[in-house]
């Protein structure tokens, strides 16, 4: 997965697929935990959507922009819009779950 900034995000929510966004922190913890379970997951879901991650603390203003106060926080955007997220930790099957309902 890419790990983006904010000119990228902005150009990404304009294409054709669902941006599905995983935003984490270097020092958190469960991001790191979740970090293999997104990365199964964009492999799986390549074709429905494209899977990015953004590093809050590089990219303030974009975690400011969706009030992303907590991580990690997968949020899946549709037309440009924050469409659904799933805050926390999730096991690979819960991941799949979201996913599945949201692309």
């Amino acid at each position: 997965m890419e790990s983006i900034d904010v000119a990228r995000f902005d150009e990404l929510l304009k294409g054709e697929k669902p941006v599905v966004c995983d935003f984490y922190a270097t020092w958190c913890g469960p991001c790191k935990m979740l970090a293999p379970v997104m990365e199964g997951a964009a492999e799986k879901y390549s074709d429905k959507a494209v899977f990015v991650k953004v590093d809050i603390d590089n990219n303030f203003e974009l975690a400011a922009r969706y009030g992303v106060t907590s991580i990690p926080l997968v949020g899946v955007f549709k037309n440009g819009e924050l469409a659904d997220s799933s805050l926390g930790y999730t096991s690979k099957s819960e991941m799949d779950e979201f996913l599945s309902k949201n692309l």
